[in-house]
């Protein structure tokens, strides 16, 4: 069989294998503020914090008492 006739089927299929792992969430701040996050956020560490990587690549830090809900995006 041909390589190039073997590599997209398999290309797909590590696409849909990656996309099927990350859960889009919603971090909302007691002050109003939304995160789109492309992962559901690390719970409260030790110190106290919330941990995520915001849709932009940025990465955010919030104390618990800060965060409001944590939701999955609809």
């Amino acid at each position: 069989m041909n390589i190039k006739t073997l590599g997209l089927p398999l290309a797909v299929a590590a696409f849909l294998a990656l996309g099927g792992c990350s859960t889009p969430t919603v971090v909302t701040l007691q002050n109003g503020t939304q995160y789109l996050t492309k992962d559901m956020p690390k719970t409260k560490n030790k110190d106290g914090f919330y941990e995520f990587e915001d849709i932009s690549g940025t990465k955010v830090k919030v104390r618990s008492d800060e965060v409001a809900t944590v939701r999955k995006e609809d």
